[in-house]
């Protein structure tokens, strides 16, 4: 894959500049097993982002019906 690529990815998806630098490093090294742990840690943290989203979705949600239900 190419590291252009792969550095544009990591900051589409929101990793800082020294997360990217240091899994450039890692591809560049071809130390995959580091790289992967690290792609897995930062998709573990995205998926926290997302569910805690999802949360105060449902809350909106659950807020929005009980007004309606004062109508």
């Amino acid at each position: 894959m190419d590291t252009k690529k792969i550095l544009e990815g990591l900051s589409d998806m929101g990793c800082d500049e020294k997360e990217i630098n240091f899994m450039k490093k890692m591809y560049e090294e071809g130390d995959t097993d580091t790289l992967l742990r690290d792609l897995r840690k930062c998709r573990c943290h995205l998926m926290d982002e997302l569910h805690d989203s999802q949360k105060k979705v449902d809350n909106m949600d659950f807020l929005i019906r009980q007004i309606q239900k004062e109508k």
